[in-house]
């Protein structure tokens, strides 16, 4: 492994998901898949893994046709995503 990539954020969905997570206090799942292009189970699966990394938050308002589920980064989510990132501006000779 090269030092400093996570592979669980590198995956290309997730680490979409986390760059838009950096940038915001919540998303939506609805918003999230919208950007994403990606099916609700496919979206579903990317972010419980990140979710079962303590790397987000996901949080249910609602039960059934009406909930909504969105998603904030948590403290190490954030300090991954950085590390993560500064990773590859190392890898791609950036500082």
């Amino acid at each position: 492994m090269i030092e400093g990539l996570d592979p669980v954020i590198h995956v290309p969905k997730r680490l979409a998901a986390m760059a838009m997570l950096a940038n915001a206090a919540t998303v939506s799942f609805r918003f999230l898949r919208e950007q994403l292009e990606i099916s609700e189970s496919d979206l579903s699966k990317q972010m419980s893994a990140l979710e079962a990394a303590g790397y987000v938050k996901a949080t249910k308002d609602g039960h059934g046709r009406g909930a909504t589920t969105t998603y904030a980064m948590t403290k190490e989510g954030r300090r991954a995503y950085q590390e993560h990132c500064a990773a590859l501006r190392k890898l791609i000779g950036q500082p």
